[in-house]
């Protein structure tokens, strides 16, 4: 059997900090004591770096590999914290590598949720925050904002708002006795001048909420915890029950639908009003002279305004057209000089890279809280290290795809710091574009695609290309 040695500037042992060179002089004794042949070693010398760590992956990844162990010093090696052990930990264990201490050949991971037990370590607020909201919900108290309808009592308890509970009880008799849509819904009440709580104007999305609360049968559901009779009904059991078969049968055919999205969404705007063009699928069957069943699918891009407002004009056009001939915009030296649009000073555009960045740094945080709170769950008996690892595989597998996909953003940015470098990687992407168009996956290219082009304004036949500059 082979052993792979990897060591890092964060390892510690006891509060101290173990060198590279004693944590190699522990991996080589390791070895001797059990046996094993040393196939390679990584090194991370320094604590910021990763790169060690990624050859490490890379070098387990390769086909044709023999058993082999990783050999660390201590968990601390592995990164600052629990949780960034346990991370890297479950992206060792996902290319099957089993990962043990050099210094009493223990399984890491069971190190590791020992270890959390021991010191509490995590995120033990949170998980006092939900063991007392889970308590609270047994009891059926409310937890954030109450359903419309109702508002939080005295004893944080559900009670009912008189006029919003008409409401409800109005939108489930038309919904059942009058056969209403829930579109027609949302326009009764707005027709007759019913506001919502917060005084706007009702859509479809609020009323199918209220159709689908199961609040309104009395009952209060949080954190997997039920608690029947909590609060006074809106709905009887049957009436609940018949609406949620209507939905049902409303929509089995809707979700068995694969939606396809629209390369040019949120860029192409209608010349005529200003308002975006939407992209529109339009289904089709008939019956030919033979009785041949014929079907076919249209994709055209359509004026907002016109599809959801019955304003502007008839600013249609097919989906393949529109986007062969942005295509061939941007392989044309004519085109329209570059429209900029900014915020302050500022580039919208790198304004919008630097948001994507943050968005996807948030959820790199979230991915870490979920890995966290599964070790918590281990080190308190909740469930196995075995499940441990089946469900933290795939929260490593996303933890993996954040990480690249914030370092291409970050690499977006760096390449707009500079206007040189702004241009130089504009027409670059330009070219790429040019090139490989037919080829790239449609996220690689709907990407390229925003990254060429500020917008495109469709008037009929005629459009004008505005690219980034």
């Amino acid at each position: 059997m082979q052993a792979i040695g990897y060591f890092s500037a964060s390892a510690r042992r006891n509060g101290q900090k173990r060198s590279i060179g004693e944590q190699n002089r522990a991996f080589l004794e390791f070895c001797q004591r059990s046996g094993f042949d040393i196939a390679a070693t990584f090194v991370d010398p320094d604590d910021s770096a990763s790169s060690g760590f990624q050859q490490l992956l890379d070098f387990l990844a390769r086909p044709g590999r023999t058993f082999t162990v990783v050999v660390i010093d201590g968990l601390s090696a592995l990164g600052p914290d629990l949780g960034a052990a346990a991370l890297r930990l479950l992206e060792l264990e996902g290319v099957g590598a089993t990962v043990v201490l050099s210094s009493n050949g223990a399984d890491a991971f069971k190190s590791l949720v020992d270890t959390w037990a021991e010191r509490g370590e995590g995120t033990p607020v949170s998980e006092r925050v939900r063991s007392a909201m889970r308590r609270k919900a047994v009891r059926g108290e409310v937890l954030g904002r109450p359903p419309y309808g109702y508002r939080v009592g005295p004893r944080r308890k559900l009670e009912l708002v008189p006029e919003e509970a008409v409401v409800v009880r109005y939108i489930f008799r038309l919904y059942l006795a009058e056969n209403l849509g829930i579109r027609k819904i949302a326009g009764r009440l707005n027709a007759e001048n019913i506001p919502t709580r917060r005084g706007g104007r009702w859509s479809m999305v609020t009323v199918r909420d209220i159709l689908r609360n199961r609040a309104y049968l009395g009952h209060y559901s949080r954190f997997g915890t039920t608690v029947t009779g909590s609060h006074p009904a809106l709905v009887s059991p049957d009436d609940f029950r018949r609406v949620q078969d209507r939905l049902q049968s409303r929509h089995a055919p809707a979700r068995s639908r694969t939606v396809t999205p629209f390369l040019l969404s949120g860029l192409a705007f209608c010349a005529r009003c200003g308002n975006k063009m939407i992209g529109v699928s339009r289904r089709q069957s008939w019956l030919t002279r033979s009785g041949e069943t014929r079907r076919a699918t249209y994709r055209y891009y359509q004026c907002e305004s016109r599809t959801n407002q019955s304003a502007c004009g008839y600013n249609t056009r097919r989906a393949a057209e529109l986007e062969a001939q942005v295509r061939e915009a941007l392989a044309s030296d004519d085109h329209p000089a570059p429209r900029i649009r900014r915020a302050g000073n500022i580039d919208s555009y790198a304004l919008e890279l630097h948001a994507q960045a943050e968005r996807i740094e948030s959820r790199i945080k979230r991915n870490r809280r979920q890995v966290e709170e599964l070790v918590a769950d281990a080190a308190h008996g909740h469930i196995s290290i075995e499940r441990l690892k089946a469900i933290g595989a795939e929260l490593a597998e996303e933890h993996r795809q954040l990480q690249a996909e914030l370092a291409a953003a970050r690499d977006r940015i760096r390449a707009h710091e500079t206007e040189a470098e702004r241009q130089r990687h504009l027409e670059q992407q330009r070219e790429r574009l040019l090139r490989e168009w037919d080829a790239l996956p449609f996220d690689e290219l709907q990407t390229a695609v925003r990254e060429v082009i500020d917008r495109i304004e469709v008037d009929g036949e005629e459009i004008r290309v505005y690219r980034r500059a």
